[in-house]
């Protein structure tokens, strides 16, 4: 079966409705693509039946809350340039903006190449002379085509959005075969990095650092290695959390020296560490070591990251038991040919519980996903890379008709309704088998709550503030809902909604230069110029 196509940009098809200051909204989508992130406001319908309502305890706060966002490669990047202007801004718009959009937050790009890179390539591929190693450090053309100028129509939207980046190997020459084996390892995938190299290497990320810096690109936070433990990647370095340890004590250290405040968070890499016995709980061993070591620039170690791609969500609870005062940050997830990612149905509810709401109630400070956009053909990409994999956009060949997936409605669900600044809040009362859901006190004192309802029946939910507030809402089957309370709304906040058809549905009508949902098939959206079109 063909999948639902959407095209640019619905978001701004529609009349703005306005919303009472003291009610708020709600964001809907469900398997079925019924309910496409559709907005609609609180009714204010209050129930007497308390046994149904979650109390939310906005004064029992947890972690706090950065932000949520997409992988800005250089194939999202090559396909977002291929787009119109006027179509790019508006998805970008959409997307990011915090008063006219969902206020996506976050974004995650490497530092070098990656599997989705034009080609292997690091930083400073060539060695320079003994005195000035990194003489011939410069950004590649994929960053400086295509990845910056992403970025900075993205900041000129949401200028308070946070990066953060990471290499995905380190320039072959500073590879050897082992720690223990120093023999060059001239190879983009495997290998080690040389201890000899530790600080040249650390010079390299404030290098990088300054060069976007120059561009007008604030580096909010980094790891010292993508996927550490994985040797095989097309391009990749092997760190188990001895060297990595050794490593950020001086990069830290050339942080601190440099005058940079770019946060550092170990690890990156999945929940059960790859099933390396002798690295599991990577992280807690790093902040073990350092507890005693004092070094410039330590308080930058913030944090680790991690990914999906292995394990259980539940190591995010052991790592937080341990080191409490550590941040928790979800930096990488994908959809794919292999878990049947283009099945709204299906991937949303995986991703919305695992992805969106697993990783804030076990103690994320936010969740970033893989690609924002590929094309159809799951590109580009690099050979040894990954093959499969979709985007939480895949734009069509014309780049204008386009399929959000699963990854894009989680991000949007959870950016829509909870702030950077947030904080996760304690609840209490209602609970139903097969709803999962997370609170948030957003910083102007608004409250938010994301829902998964995975049965195959409607459900209705009341939600209070415990003081004054009592809201009724409805859980459609298998749907995925975000509630904003007590909230003043932006000035030209659009609601999307699904079209009624009309009488004749073989006929679309659309105002000039925008995208329009199509009458007959909830969900989708198509392009359309300035007369009526005809299927």
């Amino acid at each position: 079966m063909k999948i639902f196509k959407y095209a640019c940009c619905l978001f701004f098809a529609f009349s703005p409705i306005g919303i009472m200051a003291q009610e708020g909204m709600v964001f809907t989508t469900d398997g079925t693509r019924t309910y496409s992130l559709t907005k609609s406001t609180l009714t204010g319908e209050k129930s007497d039946n308390v046994r149904s309502a979650i109390v939310l305890k906005p004064t029992e706060t947890f972690q706090t809350i950065d932000g949520f966002g997409f992988a800005i490669t250089y194939s999202s990047s090559y396909n977002l340039l291929k787009m119109s202007q006027e179509d790019r801004t508006q998805l970008l718009t959409k997307t990011f903006s915090p008063t006219e959009g969902y206020g996506v937050s976050y974004v995650r790009i490497s530092i070098g190449c990656n599997d989705f890179s034009s080609t292997e390539y690091s930083l400073c591929d060539e060695k320079g002379p003994q005195d000035d190693l990194l003489r011939h450090f410069r950004l590649y053309s994929d960053e400086t085509d295509y990845v910056i100028p992403v970025l900075k129509e993205i900041l000129a939207i949401n200028p308070q959005l946070k990066i953060i980046a990471a290499p995905w190997t380190c320039p072959r020459w500073m590879k050897v075969s082992s720690l223990s084996n120093p023999t060059a390892h001239n190879s983009w995938t495997d290998g080690h990095l040389s201890s000899s190299y530790y600080k040249t290497y650390a010079d390299y990320f404030v290098k990088f650092i300054e060069a976007m810096r120059h561009e007008g690109i604030n580096i909010y936070a980094v790891s010292p290695q993508n996927e550490p433990l994985n040797p095989g990647n097309c391009a990749s370095l092997y760190m188990p959390w001895n060297e990595e340890a050794g490593f950020v004590k001086r990069m830290a250290t050339a942080f601190k020296q440099a005058g940079l405040s770019t946060k550092i968070y170990l690890f990156d890499h999945n929940y059960n560490y790859d099933g390396k016995e002798s690295e599991q709980q990577y992280p807690a061993k790093i902040y073990k070591l350092f507890e005693n070591t004092e070094f410039e620039g330590k308080e930058l170690v913030v944090g680790a990251a991690y990914h999906n791609y292995g394990g259980n969500s539940d190591e995010l609870n052991v790592i937080h038991d341990l080191y409490p005062e550590k941040e928790l940050l979800f930096t990488e997830a994908s959809i794919g040919t292999w878990n049947n990612g283009r099945n709204l149905d299906s991937s949303l509810a995986d991703c919305m519980v695992n992805i969106g709401l697993h990783t804030m109630n076990k103690h994320c400070i936010g969740a970033i996903v893989w690609n924002f956009m590929l094309d159809m053909q799951r590109g580009p990409n690099l050979d040894g890379g990954c093959q499969t994999c979709f985007g939480a956009i895949d734009i069509e060949n014309d780049y204008k008709s386009y399929t959000l997936n699963s990854h894009y409605y989680v991000i949007c669900h959870l950016s829509s309704v909870v702030r950077p600044g947030a904080q996760r809040i304690a609840t209490e009362g209602w609970w139903y088998n097969g709803v999962t859901y997370s609170a948030f006190r957003n910083p102007d004192g608004s409250l938010a709550v994301i829902l998964y309802n995975s049965n195959h029946r409607q459900l209705k939910v009341n939600i209070t503030d415990g003081v004054n507030r009592y809201e009724q809402i409805s859980l459609p089957p298998r749907a995925a809902v975000s509630v904003l309370m007590n909230t003043d709304q932006p000035d030209g906040l659009q609601t999307l909604r699904t079209q009624a058809p009309p009488s004749d549905s073989s006929r679309l009508y659309t105002l000039t230069g925008v995208m329009s949902p199509s009458p007959t098939r909830p969900g989708i959206y198509i392009r359309h110029g300035r007369k009526e079109i005809r299927n």
